[in-house]
């Protein structure tokens, strides 16, 4: 008989760091349009929880695809209800109706799967498929990144219109690939998404790539935009926050300027995008001078043109972000790719703008996101609001009080930090960023660990 001897050496302080690597891996976040936790705060009464709850528990068959087809929306409708009553049975029932989508691209094209696409990534997302049946939830992640790729109709990909085209068929591309993007946890794809983005706002610097049609309508001809600047005039007319390639659809420049219903389309897309990419920690409702304000600027006050029928679903979103009151409080439906913002983004009235504070939590050894650090806002010792990082290592508050806070971030494995900020009402804030390093164990470390083992000689 003979013992052997053998040293186990454990380095305390790398566990904490091999930790933080595995979680920067993780694959999807809950809450890319709205969380769960705000959903819990909505009401289960009244007009707009009636028709979704009505939706719901209707018998919509299984997706079909194509341009007409609602059932991505009457699904995301299905998850509020199954998130708000936290029942099963209805988790079931979108789960089912999730999985439906899978091959119905192929009844449309391109534009067809950039509508449709979003409302079921949405969906899973609230009833955090993943964990509800796993199994299932491979397969759709599966599909969801492949099919971002796949040529439809000869009119290219998911991707390749988003880059390509600066209307309609690119703004829904935009919102459809910034959702799956996050749903993946596609970090690089989310960025590119982002960036090109930010050019079609109108920040060429960023991207300038498309390919656009009659420029009659544009600011600049020879530097064309997705959205016209501040301040833009032709003729000694405002063209402040039109959209040229979807304007020019009811021909060259002209005035009074052609009450064009493709420009509403175009926005429910670039809504979308900027709502989700905003949720991801990019500052979208401010870029280019509130662009996306400036366009509905524009079409109310100077074209004289709100929108009806499906892009009614916009106004109370824009009311919620900016504080504006295009909404008249009545009920809005489903749109071509979201809807029911009456319930979800209920802000009639208020008229006060969103005041908030966003920012990235970063790993100082990798400069990646920390996700699930706990943000808080701090006033002495109280704590004002808190919430924590999503995969990207983004945090965001919205609707806070004005006045000055200690922000304060900690997550495991990593040293605290904080900072004091002020914020006025209707301030949205970006930019406030925190690098946290890894606490590093300066104790001794641990003594070998021996361990006997009895064999025979």
């Amino acid at each position: 008989m003979r013992i052997l001897t053998i040293l186990v050496l454990v380095l305390a302080n790398s566990v904490g760091y091999l930790n933080a690597q595995s979680l920067n891996k993780s694959d999807s976040i809950m809450g890319i349009w709205i969380s769960p936790e705000e959903i819990a705060q909505l009401p289960t009464s009244g007009a707009a929880w009636e028709g979704i709850k009505n939706i719901a528990d209707s018998d919509f068959g299984k997706a079909k695809g194509g341009h007409d087809d609602n059932h991505d929306v009457y699904t995301l409708a299905q998850a509020y209800v199954a998130v708000r009553l936290d029942d099963d049975t209805y988790r079931a029932k979108v789960a089912d109706n999730v999985i439906s989508a899978i091959g119905s691209e192929d009844n449309g094209n391109v534009l067809s799967l950039a509508r449709n696409l979003i409302g079921y990534v949405m969906a899973a997302d609230l009833i955090d498929f993943k964990n509800f049946d796993p199994g299932r939830e491979a397969q759709f992640r599966t599909w969801l990144s492949n099919v971002r790729h796949k040529e439809l109709g000869g009119q290219g990909t998911l991707i390749s219109i988003h880059e390509r085209r600066p209307n309609n068929f690119g703004t829904h591309a935009t919102a459809s690939r910034a959702a799956a993007a996050i749903y993946l946890g596609d970090h690089q794809d989310l960025e590119r998404t982002a960036q090109i983005f930010k050019g079609w706002m109108g920040d060429r610097s960023s991207y300038s790539e498309f390919k656009f049609g009659n420029l009659s309508w544009q600011a600049d001809p020879e530097n064309p935009v997705g959205i016209n600047p501040k301040g833009a005039k032709k003729h000694g007319h405002s063209i402040d926050g039109v959209l040229p390639d979807d304007q020019r659809r009811g021909g060259s420049f002209k005035w009074p300027p052609p009450k064009e219903n493709y420009v509403y389309g175009a926005l429910q897309g670039g809504l979308a995008a900027a709502h989700i990419l905003n949720r991801a920690g990019y500052d979208t409702w401010n870029w280019q001078d509130k662009a996306m304000l400036r366009a509905y600027q524009w079409l109310h006050k100077v074209a004289k043109f709100p929108p009806k029928g499906d892009d009614r679903w916009q106004l109370p979103l824009v009311d919620y972000v900016y504080g504006t009151n295009y909404w008249d409080g009545s009920r809005v439906k489903n749109g071509k790719n979201m809807g029911w913002t009456d319930w979800s983004h209920n802000r009639s009235g208020e008229g006060v703008p969103n005041t908030s504070v966003s920012g990235v939590i970063l790993n100082s050894v990798n400069n990646q996101g920390i996700p699930d650090a706990l943000v808080q806002l701090k006033s002495g010792n109280s704590v004002n609001h808190e919430t924590r990082t999503n995969t990207f290592g983004n945090y965001q508050f919205n609707f806070i009080e004005a006045g000055s806070y200690e922000l304060f971030v900690s997550g495991e494995g990593f040293e605290p930090a904080s900072q004091t900020i002020t914020v006025t009402e209707g301030e949205q804030i970006s930019g406030i960023d925190f690098t946290l390093t890894p606490v590093s164990d300066s104790r001794a470390p641990d003594p070998p660990t021996e361990v006997n083992v009895v064999g025979e000689d």
